[in-house]
């Protein structure tokens, strides 16, 4: 029996999650609202990952479009697709500007839903958008709604954590690893092959020891708890996350957790003692304004607009120079770096378009980033760069994201048990026992 084919109709916040979206909806049809084309004409100058996926839309319906008038069902590409049309201004039965009372485009978007849903009575009309409360007013106008699911992590509670508890192990293993620093797999864990640099606290009832799986040597070898420029690893995932951070084999390393585990702390840190090995450390986070008004909005110069999202990273900055007295070196050598830039702190804008050649690339605050943005990111790396992406997926600032669908859950979802890529995510809160308190009870 053949497949029920569907209409999915396209808001303007599914194509700036994604310009291809067109192309994912397999043998069903797609329909864009000319206001979404409105509103990408907004959207399509500047330089965010948003101005750049407005361009990229427009230049595929462009493609797609030649001799042929949108207003036509049109085929897309491949022989398995299905087709695509732009809707007009319409005039359905109901009209969301009346009984939503306001003309806006959300609404005309609506209306142009609600028009071919009359228009094809045999047919399943869906509105496809990133907008939740979009996805409500088309639900209580009797308009099946759903979100954009293509990249989207189905269980993050699943999630991969990069470590692995192992009870009952005995007691001569773990003092062979400690011993010899080194064992095979088969000997502590019953599947054959570990995931790609996963890391483990192996327990006996007498004795434990942190270790790590190395997909190079093929061995479970033994993590040393060192510190990094000051920083002292105060848990066994801080210890993991410094031994991810200085691995000279891994290129790609995530950090996952609450405010206040020291993901950021740790990753300055390890980059700081790795500063020899780099040209440039970069220390970059995506600017998300307050109320998501532009920071054209916030008064001053370009300096002056962009300081209060980049404060967080100079106090980590402070932070570690403090672990150091007045007269030490090690001190006055991060003042030092910062005004010949071999220290670099800025908005992660700044870094689009550029190649990154032997760099140490820092992004915070990387679940403000969508899967398209995380992997422009990791292809402008040259030779010798390393990248690390530090964030919290469960507290995301942007309006269309979410724990499943941003870039650092998509991130480690998919790249995990690759020998260049580790990941740790850090549990327990070491900030102060007040901010574990807000964590755990608030």
């Amino acid at each position: 029996m053949p497949k029920e084919k569907k209409i999915f109709v396209l808001d303007t916040s599914v194509i700036l999650y994604a310009a291809d979206a067109i192309m994912n909806f397999d043998e069903h049809d797609v329909g864009i609202p000319i206001t979404v084309l409105e509103e990408l004409d907004n959207f399509k100058k500047g330089n965010d990952i948003k101005n750049f996926e407005a361009r990229e839309f427009i230049r595929l319906l462009d493609r797609l479009s030649r001799d042929h008038t949108l207003q036509k069902w049109i085929p897309l590409n491949g022989s398995s697709k299905g087709k695509f049309k732009v809707l007009m201004t319409a005039n359905s039965k109901l009209d969301a500007e009346k009984i939503f009372e306001e003309s806006k485009p959300d609404h005309k978007i609506l209306n142009a839903a609600l028009e071919l849903k009359q228009q094809e009575k045999n047919r399943k009309v869906i509105l496809v958008t990133k907008d939740i409360n979009l996805r409500l007013k088309a639900k209580s106008l009797n308009l099946i709604a759903e979100d954009y699911e293509t990249g989207k992590i189905k269980n993050v509670n699943t999630l991969h954590t990069g470590k692995t508890v192992v009870e009952d192990v005995t007691f001569d293993t773990i003092n062979d690893l400690y011993d010899s620093g080194h064992c095979q797999p088969k000997s502590i864990l019953q599947k054959a092959k570990p995931i790609c640099n996963d890391y483990f606290i192996l327990r006996s009832p007498k004795n434990s020891v942190l270790a790590y799986y190395n997909p190079n040597s093929d061995c479970i070898e033994k993590v040393e708890k060192r510190s990094v420029y000051g920083i002292k690893p105060r848990n066994a995932e801080q210890t993991f996350a410094i031994h991810a951070i200085l691995n000279p084999e891994v290129r790609l390393v995530t950090l996952q957790g609450v405010a206040g585990t020291g993901k950021t702390l740790l990753a300055l840190a390890g980059a700081l003692e790795q500063r020899r090995n780099f040209k440039q450390i970069y220390l970059a986070r995506p600017i998300v304004p307050l109320s998501n008004k532009d920071i054209g909005y916030l008064p001053g110069d370009i300096k002056s607009k962009l300081n209060p999202y980049m404060e967080p990273l100079w106090d980590n900055l402070k932070f570690i120079q403090n672990q150091f007295s007045d007269n030490d070196k090690e001190g006055t050598r991060l003042t030092e770096m910062v005004n010949n830039e071999k220290l670099v702190i800025t908005p992660l804008a700044y870094i689009r378009g550029r190649s990154l050649s032997n760099i140490f690339f820092i992004v915070d605050e990387a679940q403000n980033l969508t899967p398209h943005e995380i992997k422009t990111i990791i292809t402008r790396a040259g030779e010798g760069t390393k990248i690390l992406f530090t964030g919290d997926i469960n507290q995301i600032d942007t309006p269309y994201l979410d724990s499943q669908s941003n870039g650092l859950s998509y991130l480690i979802d998919r790249i995990k048990d690759h020998p260049l890529y580790a990941h740790v995510t850090l549990e327990k809160g070491e900030r102060s026992e007040l901010a574990n308190l807000a964590n755990e009870l608030l």
